[in-house]
């Protein structure tokens, strides 16, 4: 996913100033205002989180 797209999605949830943030702590800043894990990238071969938004992304 691109940059701009998870910024959207940032500000979609009230974080502010996305530019601050890397990528990968930008998504997981959205997984914890979302009420989920903060997990972006932490996985190594396998996620059990099958409905999770950016699984896609993070297994890659």
């Amino acid at each position: 996913m691109r940059l701009a797209e998870i910024e959207k999605k940032a500000r979609a949830v009230g974080i502010k100033d996305t530019w601050k943030y890397s990528k990968k702590d930008l998504i997981k800043t959205i997984q914890r205002k979302e009420g989920n894990f903060d997990c972006f990238g932490s996985a190594t071969n396998y996620c059990d989180q099958s409905a999770c938004y950016w699984r896609g992304d993070c297994l890659k």
